[in-house]
């Protein structure tokens, strides 16, 4: 039995990410489909818009995994455990995603009145982060009355309606804007206990003044957001080649997982009290309240004063089961199904619970900036203000039996009480406290000369921590009745700077050069387990050099990287490999180095036609891994980077004739390692969606997406209990569990704008 990491990790990891997978770059320069040619300009930078699944863009926000939030984007580094960073008006919508999930406050949505893609060096001088976000922005008070709205739907019972209302309220600039998102999502499979696997409610209302000569506006706004989403997992028999197969019985992706009651029993980590927790119930429900007071104001001395600020409010709860092995059981062994009591025999799932139940979290943010053109300068000057207070944040933990496959049953067996459950809390997390971050950031995009420009950014940041968490050992029955409390009292400083170049060798070709740069500690999450942890400064330099060439039919961008991160942590419970018995778990602290080559190309040979192709060639590699288990020492320096391809490519054409648009995106992953020894992986697979939309005039719009059109099947991960394994055939024909790409899937869309 194997979880990576901690269990906790092993399940924030698998199940709780917002879908890795994104071809885009492994660092910094990368363009989504367009309908128009690229201009110089856009060859050398990320595109800053985001359309919805109907427009041009569209592939950075389709996910082959689920249907709720926006693909991640790979950058050569291990997936965070969030996904994608994901910012309204110019700040997260949740300050952490644990215990709150983005996609459970935030969707893509009518309501926004546009969404782009925020480039790497933009999100480490405004936030101080590594990667890419999702910038959004929430639609404000029209001076006119406008209704935009989409109705979508597919094949399997999906429904989602999201409408927007805007309009005038007085003569003197006063608006309003109010909206709703309801998603009913069964998804592909039937789990049994309820129709829906993604249920959320999102209700947006505010207003606008504008101000006279058009100085700018003033805004306050008002968001309600109710979600609960489940992750399932699929069952699939291993095999040489990294080939994954369906077993009897059991489809990928048209087969749920879940146990068939929907139900597991907990002992809250707190009070003591044991309680059955639902997934589609109050536990596993997040309910927030956010308020945004945002706007902008043009000074006197030509200064833009720019403002946002947030109070986010949550009660925050997450709910998942995570498959840990998969087992044979005789009749001698003792197994009963918990509903009939009847015997059982057969492959055994152990399975993992864990729930947050309603975390009280509480947010509040601010950002404040001055932008000004100054000659060829661009400057913003800017402060960001961040504080976080989390409540008694606990997860409660439970282990348990269920038979292997479709809509599993629980089970009774050796060790567990009447109810099929042991380990209660052996795994159990508690932290209390706050957060404050305060940074101050400028930037200045220069025109140096007609043919060279130069992009700064530098943030200085300062973190503090405060707060409690126990140290007392976990161990079956843990509550915090007993256990004692430590002190966190930790402050930070980090520095997040980037350097951009673009020179032009001649009128459509030049080359560009870029350097980032951030550091990071630890934060409350950090302390979660009793072990106290490591907050070493974690540095991530990146550096890339590339060339680009645009000519009438192709715009093309070509560029290196180099980029680092040092102080990674993994708390692996290890299986000895000659004794399946014994497992050790090992604290291990590595670093991870990334070399990669990325080439965007838009080929637009005639009239309406384009062909996007993207590729990336990556070696991401571990460094200074070394650890002792079993009374050996190992070193897996160099192996490449669990689930993480070394070949990414993307081909997305499009037609667009009179009113119709045909469109395809195709992606490709080679093999994905499962292993930390590299002797286990998948193999590689493709990804595909296509669709037709029809613009029946300037009010209403028609489309229509298949997902995964050419019907492949896929799995991915980890494979559990396998870290130490150098030979993989003894896994050959072995029944595990992992994460799928999603099933064919036909959806219809209705887009309306009066």
């Amino acid at each position: 039995m194997k979880p990576k990491q901690t269990q906790a990790d092993k399940m924030k990891k698998s199940g709780f990410k917002l879908v890795l997978g994104g071809l885009l770059m492994v660092a910094g320069t990368v363009t989504a489909q367009e309908d128009t040619k690229l201009t110089v300009q856009d060859s050398i930078k990320l595109n800053e818009k985001i359309k919805t699944d109907n427009g041009g863009d569209r592939n950075v926000m389709l996910n082959a995994s689920s249907n709720s939030g926006p693909r991640d984007v790979n950058i050569g580094l291990p997936a965070s455990v969030g996904g994608i960073t994901i910012l309204e008006n110019d700040l997260p919508v949740v300050y952490f995603f644990w215990p709150e999930l983005p996609n459970k406050t935030w969707r893509q949505s009518v309501s926004l009145q546009n969404t782009g893609l925020l480039k790497m060096e933009d999100l480490a001088t405004n936030m101080g982060d590594l990667g890419f976000a999702v910038n959004s922005y929430t639609q404000n008070g029209t001076k006119d009355f406008k209704v935009k709205g989409s109705l979508s739907g597919s094949h399997f019972g999906w429904l989602q309606g999201d409408i927007n209302v805007s309009g005038p309220i007085s003569k003197n600039g006063w608006s309003y804007s109010a909206g709703a998102f309801l998603n009913f999502d069964p998804s592909t499979y039937d789990v049994g206990f309820n129709r829906y696997e993604d249920q959320t409610k999102i209700f947006r209302a505010g207003v606008t003044k504008f101000f006279k000569d058009d100085r700018g506006e003033f805004n306050v706004f008002y968001k309600y957001a109710d979600s609960y989403v489940n992750t399932n997992y699929a069952v699939f028999e291993y095999g040489p080649n990294g080939k994954a197969s369906e077993i009897p019985g059991f489809e990928i992706g048209n087969s749920s997982y879940y146990v068939r009651d929907g139900k597991i029993r907990f002992q809250d980590a707190v009070s003591g009290d044991y309680y059955w927790g639902a997934f589609d119930g109050r536990d596993n429900t997040n309910r927030s309240h956010t308020v945004d007071v945002f706007g902008n104001y043009r000074l006197d001395n030509g200064w833009n004063f720019k403002y946002t600020t947030r109070l986010h409010l949550a009660k925050a709860s997450l709910m998942y089961s995570i498959p840990l092995s998969i087992f044979n059981a005789t009749g001698a062994d003792g197994y009963t199904i918990a509903e009939t009591g009847q015997a059982y025999e057969g492959n055994v799932g152990t399975q993992l619970g864990m729930n947050s139940p309603s975390i009280p979290t509480t947010s509040i943010m601010g950002r404040f900036s001055l932008n000004k053109q100054i000659k060829g300068h661009d400057l913003s000057l800017g402060i960001l203000e961040q504080y976080y207070h989390v409540d008694k944040y606990h997860s409660n933990r439970s282990l348990f039996f269920q038979t292997v496959e479709d809509q599993p049953q629980r089970l009774i067996g050796p060790g567990t009480d009447e109810y099929g459950f042991y380990g209660y809390n052996s795994s159990a997390e508690y932290f209390d406290g706050t957060e404050n971050k305060f940074s101050v950031y400028g930037t200045d995009n220069w025109k140096v000369s007609e043919r060279f420009s130069l992009k700064t950014g530098l943030m200085l940041r300062s973190q503090i921590l405060n707060g409690n968490y126990s140290q007392t050992p976990r161990s079956a029955g843990f509550t915090m009745q007993d256990a004692e409390l430590t002190n966190i009292n930790d402050s930070y400083f980090h520095v997040a700077g980037t350097v951009n170049a673009n020179y032009n060798i001649t009128k459509n070709f030049g080359a560009l050069a870029n350097f980032l740069y951030t550091e990071e500690n630890g934060r409350l999450e950090s302390f979660s387990t009793a072990i106290p942890p490591s907050v070493v400064k974690s540095r991530s330099p990146l550096a890339g050099v590339g060339v680009f060439w645009n000519t009438p039919y192709f715009s093309l961008v070509s560029q290196a990287t180099y980029l680092t991160k040092n102080n990674y942590l993994n708390r692996f419970n290890l299986v000895n490999p000659v004794d399946e018995t014994e497992t050790q778990q090992a604290t291990i602290f590595y670093n991870i180095q990334t070399l990669g080559w990325t080439t965007d190309m838009m080929i637009t040979p005639f009239k309406g036609f384009n062909l996007h192709y993207l590729i990336t060639l990556q070696d991401p590699v571990y460094k200074d891994f070394s650890f002792s288990a079993f009374g050996n020492n190992y070193n897996y320096s160099d192996k490449t980077v669990l689930e993480i391809s070394n070949v990414l490519m993307e081909i997305d054409p499009s037609y667009s004739v009179d009113k119709w648009r045909f469109w395809a995106s195709f992606r490709y992953f080679s093999k994905q390692y499962a292993n930390i020894t590299n002797a286990l992986y998948f193999a590689p697979r493709w990804e595909n969606f296509g669709g037709i939309n029809y613009q029946y005039n300037d009010h209403l719009g028609f489309g229509a997406t298949v997902v995964n059109f050419l019907n492949q099947t896929g799995a991915k991960g980890t494979i559990n209990g396998a870290e130490l394994i150098n030979d993989a055939s003894p896994y050959y024909g072995q029944v595990l569990t992992g994460s799928y790409i999603r099933p064919f899937t036909v959806q219809l869309s209705v887009n309306f704008n009066f």
